[in-house]
């Protein structure tokens, strides 16, 4: 079968299952979740198996700490999926619920009821996991899900479609609802993205490069965030042993994901007491500092700072630090460089707290808190689907109603229009 055959075949099987699936009763649809992590958590050595064969190719093939970091599946990762998909099972199902109801002058009941979106597809690098989460959640919402992983996941994806499959089948739920692509070349990504007969919303999960790419091939809508450049801000009389919490925690926990710290913006009035002591702690952890002129006198061994730094996602263990006159500066170097994605500040000042959460653009605002609680299971929504930092028809990390959409539901007793 051609590349072209097998993309259709795909598509038109997951146009089926998606609409098979609008009808699932919620006992069924959580079932199946709980019967997946079960078997996850099983047959855990099968996994780790196809990913030892992804690692192996990965590192012959010389990819970065960050990709295989996160590449690699562990006994951690096994029992974080599963427990993720039990807890999207105890999620409230949002398909069927109304959101708002009116009665109109005329007798007219209207009612706005959440529906699934139809088919996914979500287009992604390396995470594993990522096909997990992806398939709970869109099953859960009612959708069916065209999963294309990376080549450097191969393995491992086709191992875990695999096992969802199996479980999909013995729940009595279409086994077309969750598919992997096959092919790993990006021919045939660009013929996915022009199924918009049959694929409702296209979701990228990656690198800058892959989602630029998806974006400029689609022909059907697109949700993404391009790249994660965050910002820390710590604010004029800011609890300056919270700050160093809070900044070491958003830049050095996990580098190598998009909602890590990059650039760390201090206010003129506490940088001589907070950048040398931080610039200490952020040494011992490995990382590098490319600085302003102001931060470079009080953390003599930072680099300087180029233009492009301030606008970078590094995803490493490299950031950039700004010593700013005031919260307006820090958050006008926010508009400048930022990509809406994540934004804290650290203050002790309720109305400059308000002022920052209202005014800064961004998908997820945070004060005195790390910017790593960006994630759908940190915020209570279950596993995610992706951070969007585009706003129609989502922003920020996307749980179970951001897989649905509305429709109008009318009910009259033989009104009609006249005029």
């Amino acid at each position: 079968m051609s590349m072209e055959a097998t993309v259709r075949k795909i598509t038109t099987a997951a146009r089926t299952a998606g609409q098979q699936m609008a009808r699932v009763p919620t006992a069924q649809k959580d079932g199946a979740l709980i019967a997946i992590a079960d078997r996850l958590q099983k047959q855990a050595e099968d996994i780790f198996v196809a990913n030892r064969a992804d690692l192996m190719k990965a590192m012959d093939n010389g990819l970065s700490a960050a990709m295989i970091d996160r590449l690699t599946v562990t006994d951690a990762t096994i029992d974080s999926i599963a427990n993720g998909l039990r807890e999207i099972a105890l999620l409230s199902d949002p398909v069927g619920a109304v959101t708002d109801s009116w009665r109109r002058p005329n007798g007219l009941e209207v009612s706005r009821v959440r529906i699934p979106l139809g088919v996914i597809g979500i287009i992604y690098e390396s995470r594993p996991n990522v096909t997990v989460d992806a398939a709970g959640l869109c099953l859960k919402a009612g959708n069916a899900v065209i999963l294309r992983g990376g080549s450097e996941a191969i393995h491992s994806n086709r191992a875990l479609a695999d096992l969802i499959a199996k479980s999909l089948a013995e729940s009595g739920l279409p086994e077309k609802v969750v598919q992997i692509v096959p092919m790993t070349n990006r021919a045939a990504v660009k013929l996915l993205l022009e199924e918009e007969r049959f694929i409702d919303l296209i979701i990228p999960r990656g690198g800058e490069g892959l989602i630029r790419f998806v974006v400029k091939h689609s022909k059907i809508p697109v949700l993404k965030h391009y790249k994660g450049v965050c910002h820390v801000y710590v604010d004029r009389g800011a609890d300056l042993d919270m700050a160093a919490k809070i900044c070491l925690n958003a830049k050095v926990q996990r580098p190598g994901v998009c909602n890590a710290m990059e650039t760390l913006l201090i206010n003129q009035n506490e940088a001589e007491s907070f950048l040398p002591e931080v610039g200490l702690q952020f040494k011992a952890a490995g990382v590098t500092i490319k600085g302003c002129a102001k931060t470079r006198k009080l953390i003599p061994w930072a680099s300087e700072a180029k233009d492009a730094d301030w606008s970078a996602e590094y995803l490493d263990l490299i950031l950039a630090v700004q010593v700013v006159g005031d919260m307006d500066q820090a958050m006008e170097h926010i508009a400048a460089h930022g990509s809406h994605h994540t934004e804290a500040i650290v203050t002790r000042d309720y109305a400059r707290a308000r002022r920052f959460a209202r005014e800064v653009d961004a998908s997820v605002v945070v004060v005195n808190a790390s910017t790593r609680f960006n994630d759908g299971g940190q915020l209570g929504l279950g596993a995610e689907i992706g951070i969007s930092t585009t706003k129609l028809h989502a922003y920020g990390p996307m749980g179970l109603n951001e897989l649905t959409t509305t429709k109008l539901i009318v009910f009259g007793e033989g009104q009609v229009r006249t005029a």
